[in-house]
């Protein structure tokens, strides 16, 4: 089966520029592939590079080096407009954050995804609404600003939104963090039905239960981490 991602040799460092241009190198010889309908779990210790590999996935961070195959495109070497095209039509990535324009009523904020797609308006918000429906926002905040809500029902929002369309690949960045146990098991059925879909999952999972429950296999990404230059021992 060709993988939906599909990672090699691929390395990152950051220059601090306010410390004479200084290059710190932060991964080394990352390889990993995600295959359709399979949930890949990244572990590691805290500052291992978890979110580091997750970030270019998604094209935030530049790569130093080796390929990054996401779909049909290198993202390594992709141009922004490439990039912005992917994160359209096929690569969804649920954060720990919700970031929205101020005053965009919480129904928009959930069908965005598809009307950008071209879906019609009314197809859109009808979805948006069964997945804040089941995700328990009470629908009398829809029309509402999300910028308004509490924690938790920002990420709930924020999961319907990734949720709307049917990306073919998923990052997912805690997304059962904070959640009481009724909406962390509505989050896991949807992870589930995108697996059954057949999409490519590539996610940080704190919670051992959930990443037990979805996950089909988990990378130790501190094998990603390039050894110190004075030890020659990973750091």
């Amino acid at each position: 089966m060709t993988p939906m991602i599909k990672i090699t040799d691929l390395s990152k460092s950051f220059t601090l520029h306010n410390q004479g241009s200084a290059v710190i190198p932060v991964m080394a010889g990352a390889d990993l592939t995600v295959a359709a309908g399979e949930c890949v779990g990244l572990t590691g210790q805290s500052g291992a590079g978890k979110s580091t590999l997750m970030r270019m996935v998604y094209g935030n961070y530049l790569t130093a080096g080796g390929s990054l195959i996401v779909g049909d495109l290198d993202v390594a070497r992709a141009l922004p407009r490439e990039i912005i095209a992917l994160r359209r039509h096929t690569l969804g990535y649920v954060s720990q954050f919700l970031r929205v324009v101020p005053r965009v009523p919480t129904l928009d904020v959930v069908a965005d995804p598809l009307l950008s797609l071209g879906t019609p308006i009314a197809e859109a918000r009808d979805r948006a609404a069964g997945l804040l429906k089941r995700l328990n926002i009470p629908e009398r905040l829809w029309p509402l600003s999300p910028t308004t809500f509490s924690g938790g029902e920002q990420q709930r929002v924020n999961i319907a939104r990734g949720f709307a369309h049917a990306y073919p690949v998923l990052l997912l960045d805690e997304p059962t963090a904070s959640l009481d146990a009724v909406n962390r098991e509505v989050v896991l059925g949807l992870i589930e039905e995108a697996k059954g879909r057949g999409a490519a999952i590539l996610g940080i999972f704190h919670d051992e239960a959930a990443r037990a429950q979805v996950c089909d296999r988990l990378v130790d990404v501190t094998g990603f981490t390039p050894p110190n230059p004075k030890t020659g021992v990973a750091a």
